[in-house]
């Protein structure tokens, strides 16, 4: 059936049809109308969910958008990388061949005075030695004379003087003057110089398995496995994904863990929750969740569910009894106890902080740094951001853009600052350490290509900047211009090995002071990499730690540590004997992460799991 272009088109039998139309539902004209008003309406529908599509398209086209300008600037920064890193290996092959050439030059130089003084002194014995012979010869030719008897007897003395006259006839040097050029290895080098790290890895495809998203027990580690694929579903078989993993608590902080890459497109993110609860992991792939991600976790503790042992299930005792912290005396390293209104008395002076992105508020704060002009400054993680505020906590500045372009911020998670007054900042995800002036500005990156994960920073008292990259279990030791100066460290659990260092500090001697997260340990290196001193095991009593984070050193050389899995503070002296806690007992801290010693002797820590810093009286 074709339908007519118009109402007109019709026409009916019925003689009175305009006026028994509207009584007549059967009527051709009716169930046309009604067709088209149908046909309309259905029109209508659609194109209002299509246009309901529209802000969903331009909110992916402007991400997209994003995307590919974070890749465009982020080509521009490479390709800067690569300029100036072969400029430089330029001008030290430059500088290597004009010494080689002055080297040359000086060699030579001493070889051939001593040969041309040889051949002088040969050249003059044989004019010497020609010419007196001549002469004698002449006067023998002749009549002798009384008158030549004279000359002849002169002739007779020279020669004598010639016959006895030490000529230097063997060669005073020799002629070796080679060049060893051993450039094969080299070669090798250069064409294996660099690499373009990348995968085809995408959020929406990639998945996660693993026991860790199930039930898991307070204080045991748990394990989830992620396979990134690509935009097809296809596994991808390269590591180097930029993956990152939260636990959020129910109160919304976040829980410290560590992501392992195994190189095959797979990785592994091994987490241990301090307490019982309903819990979130959220783990993304390039800031985008991965399938099914948020993941909801619950908590128990080991009374509550089942474990296997040997094969067989049972119900164990909980492992989350956390023994306190014994309450320091008045004698200790705190202050004598002042009267407030809690009845319970311990060293907090003051603390500054809640959940939010304001000034002043934080979400997920990590490091922490003091500066000698009376500055505390805070690594605000998730906000990309560093805020600054006075020693009082009186907020000052904040800086940060986030971003994966040099001067942007991802994740920094570690800051410290330079005698010269520049910030130095660890940036966990974009895989380098940022420097920026003290007003914010920023200046250079360093260690972009060679960091993996970078956490905490510190400067040594040569000015150099040491960097605890987490993820390649590694300290590294640059110059303030990008210069490697040092490494050392790879991943284990021997005493020159880390599993997850966070943090570092540099005592009076120049050491190293390190905290290593899942051996439970702090260990003190030499500026070279050579083991001086380790002590912690796993535990909740004086001495032991539960995965120590944040580390400070006072001026009498006592090693302060923030234990994060029993949320405490411990000091130890120089040899790592035990000393006291910092008293937190008023109000406790919930995996405190950065500490430092502020510029008028206080302690200040990150006390990430409460959103806060919190500033404690020290006795040094």
């Amino acid at each position: 059936w074709i339908p007519p272009r118009s109402l007109n088109e019709i026409t009916c039998e019925c003689a009175l049809c305009e006026d028994c139309l509207p009584a007549h539902e059967d009527h051709p004209k009716v169930v046309l109308s009604q067709a088209l008003e149908q046909h309309r309406n259905r029109l209508q529908e659609r194109l209002g969910a299509v246009q309901n599509r529209l802000p969903q398209i331009s909110d992916a086209l402007s991400f997209v958008r994003e995307i590919l300008q974070q890749l465009t600037n982020q080509r521009a920064s490479i390709e800067e990388d690569i300029q100036s890193s072969f400029e430089d290996l330029h001008k030290q092959l430059e500088v290597r061949k004009s010494v080689l050439l002055m080297e040359l030059e000086v060699t030579y130089g001493l070889k051939q005075k001593v040969l041309q003084a040889q051949i002088d002194n040969l050249t003059r014995g044989d004019g010497d030695i020609t010419a007196t012979c001549t002469q004698t010869e002449e006067a023998l030719a002749e009549e002798a004379s009384v008158a030549t008897l004279e000359a002849e007897h002169e002739l007779e003395e020279r020669l004598k003087e010639l016959a006895i006259l030490r000529m230097p006839c063997q060669p005073e040097e020799n002629d070796q003057l080679d060049l060893v050029m051993e450039t094969d290895g080299l070669r090798k080098s250069i064409h294996n110089l660099g690499t373009i790290v990348t995968t085809s890895a995408v959020a929406s495809q990639s998945e996660a398995m693993g026991s860790g998203l199930e039930q898991c027990i307070v204080g045991h580690p748990a394990s989830v496995t992620i396979v990134t694929r690509d935009k097809s579903g296809g596994a991808c078989k390269t590591g180097n994904a930029i993956l990152s993993a939260e636990v959020f608590t129910p109160d919304g902080s976040i829980v410290d863990g560590e992501i392992v890459d195994h190189k095959n497109g797979t990785y592994e993110f091994v987490y241990t929750v301090p307490k019982e609860g309903e819990f979130s992991l959220a783990l993304r792939l390039y800031d985008q969740h991965i399938k099914g991600s948020p993941f909801k976790l619950t908590i128990a503790k080991a009374s509550e569910v089942e474990v296997e042992v040997d094969g067989a299930k049972r119900r164990g005792k909980s492992p989350g009894q956390k023994k306190k912290g014994s309450k320091r005396a008045s004698s200790a390293l705190g202050t004598p106890r002042r009267k407030t209104q809690n009845p319970i008395e311990d060293d907090l002076i003051f603390k500054i902080g809640t959940k939010g992105r304001n000034k002043g508020e934080f979400t997920n704060l990590q490091g922490v740094a003091a500066s000698s002009n009376g500055r505390i400054l805070i690594a605000d993680s998730n906000n990309q951001c560093v805020q600054i505020f006075s020693n009082e906590g009186e907020f000052k500045t904040r800086f940060g853009v986030r971003g994966r372009s040099p001067g942007q911020l991802q994740r920094p998670t570690g800051v410290a600052v330079h005698p010269s007054g520049d910030i130095i900042i660890a940036d966990y995800d974009n895989k380098w350490v940022s420097i920026f002036s003290c007003e914010g500005k920023f200046k250079a990156k360093l260690g972009s290509g060679r960091l993996m994960g970078p956490k905490g920073v510190s400067v040594d008292q040569n000015g150099h900047v040491i960097v605890v990259d987490n993820k390649a279990c590694t300290v590294f030791i640059f110059q303030l211009t990008g210069k490697l100066i040092a490494k050392f460290g790879s991943r284990g659990n021997g005493d020159k090995q880390f599993a997850g260092p966070h943090f570092a500090a540099v005592n009076k001697n120049n050491e190293i002071i390190v905290t290593d997260f899942h051996n439970h340990s702090v260990k003190v290196f030499t500026a070279e990499g050579e083991l001086v001193l380790k002590f912690g095991s796993n535990g909740e009593g004086n001495g032991q730690f539960n995965a120590p984070t944040g580390v400070a050193v006072d001026i009498n050389g006592n090693i302060i540590v923030a234990d994060w899995g029993n949320s405490r503070i411990q000091v130890f002296d120089g040899s790592g004997s035990f000393l006291s806690y910092i008293n937190t007992s008023a109000d406790p801290l919930y995996g405190p992460q950065g500490l430092a010693l502020t510029s008028d002797g206080h302690v200040v820590v990150a006390d990430s799991g409460n959103h806060c810093f919190k500033v404690y009286r020290y006795l040094q």
